[in-house]
């Protein structure tokens, strides 16, 4: 079979060349050997250019997009999702106190902040989380204290609210949360508070939600139709063949992959990268599945209450008819 990807990366490897190092490396076979078949078949997979990086992991998201060393890259995607010029300013530390950060299913999520001193997080969900709006807006206002917090701080006496801006938060969904599959026309979801009147009046929040896999529904039929739909591809596309096609129709992605590609030659680096995402993927997992069958047993209890509800109502009326 014909390596599509191998004939735009020579660097690439075959796999019995991966294996070769990862064997001569004790602690790094072991490591192999800790994992799943096919988390090792994934892993060779990317590796030998059979199958795409996926690149919306933490790991290889920062190491492509580092908005320190090459900011215009996220720079030019944040431009096309939010519809404005956006500039970044600098990266802030990812500290605040997450709410119910353990039962989190982020595998990526970056703190930034833009030229004009508004803040956006985005952030990538394995697993679409139940109650996103829920979520999200909880998310927004934490990010918004910390603002206010910070921004309060550093002005001192001469801090005024006017200089509060604004809080994007933008997620991306590899398997969206049924909210979504509502309108499966639809891959980019924009929301923002507005009054009934029309008068302007600065809320600060923004969102952003993508949910990749109808994007790929919609991907499969219609194709790369423009500059947001190539970066779609190229974060969460793992097909050869697409990967191909967005190289010849946008041919700035060739350099991206050839940095993958060169680091994949660093075998130890890239199986502590890939490692350290099975970990995390695996935590919130679990934890999706504790919340799932939470979820799950709620509905039971309240269909049990309300047939309980039912017969009580139907006791009352064989009693007032006798």
């Amino acid at each position: 079979m014909v390596n599509v990807l191998k004939q735009y990366f020579p660097m690439i490897r075959t796999r019995g060349e991966v294996l070769k190092d990862i064997s001569g490396n004790e602690r790094l076979w072991e490591l192999y050997l800790s994992w799943k078949e096919e988390q090792q078949k994934e892993f060779l997979d990317f590796c030998t250019g059979i199958k795409g990086v996926k690149i919306l992991y933490d790991s290889f998201f920062k190491e492509v997009m580092d908005p320190d060393s090459a900011p215009e890259r996220l720079e030019e995607l944040l431009s096309l999702i939010l519809d404005q010029n956006v500039k970044i300013l600098t990266v802030l530390p990812n500290d605040s106190t997450r709410i119910a950060d353990e039962s989190s299913l982020v595998i990526m999520d970056i703190v930034i902040e833009l030229a004009d001193h508004s803040v956006a997080n985005v952030e990538v969900q394995k697993l679409g989380y139940m109650f996103p709006g829920q979520r999200s807006a909880c998310y927004s206002a934490d990010l918004l204290l910390r603002q206010y917090k910070r921004v309060k701080s550093e002005k001192g006496k001469a801090f005024s609210y006017r200089d509060i801006k604004k809080v994007y938060t933008i997620i991306f969904y590899e398997h969206s949360p049924k909210e979504f599959r509502s309108c499966p026309e639809c891959y980019l979801h924009r929301a923002a508070q507005r009054t009934n009147t029309g008068i302007r009046i600065d809320l600060l929040q923004e969102y952003a939600f993508i949910p990749l896999d109808i994007f790929h529904s919609i991907l499969q039929n219609k194709g790369i139709r423009n500059k947001l739909e190539a970066w779609l591809t190229f974060l969460s596309a793992d097909s050869p063949e697409l990967i191909g096609q967005l190289i010849q129709e946008y041919p700035q992605f060739k350099k991206y992959y050839e940095e993958i590609y060169t680091l994949c030659t660093n075998v130890e680096k890239v199986m502590g990268m890939f490692s350290k995402e099975l970990q995390q993927l695996d935590k919130n997992t679990v934890q999706y599945m504790i919340d799932e069958m939470q979820d799950e047993l709620d509905a039971k209890l309240k269909e049990l209450q309300e047939s309980e509800e039912r017969l009580e109502e139907q006791k009352g009326k064989l009693f007032i008819g006798i």
